[in-house]
């Protein structure tokens, strides 16, 4: 039977390489594709798979892409309505959300309300907004399938398992470029761009070197797979041989292994439940013959004990601390701050944040919510009060 998907983030990491899978399933079809401002890549994907729409978040590069594509059949949407409209089109069964940042979250609920089932690897959908979304798909009996590596191995080990027999849920981290660092103060940019095992856009890899985007996996888990924060366990595996691991009641530990590669949970996402056979890196165990594991260093990486303190507190403190970082790693981006400003920025960020207690919040909430913490974290920047 043949899908049909729209992919949000086309001309990024995860936008390009699950094109690359599409291609070797056959089986879906490409209705809609997005593009923040990169017209260029996202043109030549319009003439390879010839979509009926796609969106552009930037209204000017929207309209040049319009022009250079007036010979096709592809219509052009623009800007947060655009990525909506794209997201609810009637003739589509699976929405993949590659979206960078908390810009993903809306397409993700209007599209649950269209019932249309979700391939997520816009982690901050969930972290901002878990508990409103997961109740969505359950309302409206959609799924959610993850592409996060992590979350894909957790996925797959519960596979013939029961819920409510999870003792643990153990998510394996990298440790990032600076695992065996012992002083993060004079990193540079350049240093922070250079992740040891995995290819990836430049805000992932600065939230993988800070091991904030481990943080925002715990919360991504915790609403994923419905289990209390404590059953969440992280550890530092160097290898990134195993994704993740579940260790039920009764002392059994299930793993997922595989090479660094995000097409195989792409690939797991879309054709689900079927395994299909691909062309991809295999796993060749006597050459990875020595797996390691450790404890993380939550002192020096500080953003990790954040993001486990603000799913604690709940409510909307996780999208405080998620936007919050947004920014931080923003000016990192540019060379206006220093690496270790930002969990400086992210810590100050939810120190500040009044509504604390908004624990029965709604989708305005987490919007107030998100902009409080952008407007806030920027004050600290251009003012240096952190």
């Amino acid at each position: 039977m043949n899908k049909n998907i729209v992919i949000l983030g086309s001309t990024g990491s995860i936008g390009t390489q699950a094109l690359e899978v599409v291609e070797n399933l056959k089986n879906i079809n490409i209705i809609g594709l997005s593009t923040n401002t990169n017209i260029g890549i996202l043109e030549e994907q319009i003439r390879k798979y010839k979509p009926m729409y796609v969106c552009v978040m930037d209204i000017e590069k929207a309209n040049i892409l319009k022009e250079n594509i007036k010979d096709t059949d592809t219509q052009v949407l623009i800007g947060k309505e655009g990525l909506i409209r794209l997201s609810t089109l009637d003739s589509i069964d699976i929405v993949l959300n590659s979206l960078v940042g908390n810009i993903g979250l809306l397409p993700t609920i209007y599209a649950i309300r269209a019932k249309k089932d979700i391939a997520l690897a816009n982690k901050e959908t969930l972290v901002s907004a878990g508990e409103l979304v997961m109740k969505e798909a359950q309302k409206h009996n959609v799924n959610i399938y993850p592409i996060d590596s992590e979350h894909s191995a957790i996925f797959q080990c519960l596979q013939g398992n029961r819920y409510d027999e999870i003792e643990r849920i153990i998510l394996t981290a990298s440790g990032g470029p600076f695992r065996e660092h012992t002083s993060l103060e004079n990193v540079t940019l350049e240093q922070a761009l250079n992740h040891p095992n995995w290819s990836m856009g430049k805000k992932i890899t600065i939230d993988s070197a800070t091991l904030m985007n481990k943080g925002l996996e715990v919360i991504e888990a915790k609403w994923l797979f419905n289990v209390d924060i404590d059953m969440i366990e992280v550890i530092i595996h160097p290898q990134s041989i195993i994704h993740s691991m579940v260790e039920y009641k009764d002392s059994s530990i299930i793993a997922q292994l595989g090479t660094p590669d995000m097409k195989v949970p792409i690939q797991y996402a879309l054709a689900y439940p079927k395994r299909v056979k691909n062309s991809f890196e295999k796993l060749d165990l006597i050459k990875h013959n020595n797996l390691t594991f450790r404890k993380p260093n939550y002192e020096l990486f500080p953003c990790l004990k954040y993001a486990f303190e603000a799913i604690k507190i709940g409510g909307t403190m996780p999208c405080v601390l998620n936007a919050s970082n947004e920014i931080a790693v923003e000016y990192f981006l540019n060379e206006e701050i220093k690496f270790t400003d930002i969990p400086k920025i992210v810590y100050k960020t939810m120190e500040c944040y009044k509504d604390k207690n908004n624990i029965d919040y709604t989708l305005e909430d987490v919007l107030q919510a998100d902009e409080f913490a952008r407007d806030y974290a920027k004050s600290l920047i251009i003012s240096k009060n952190f």
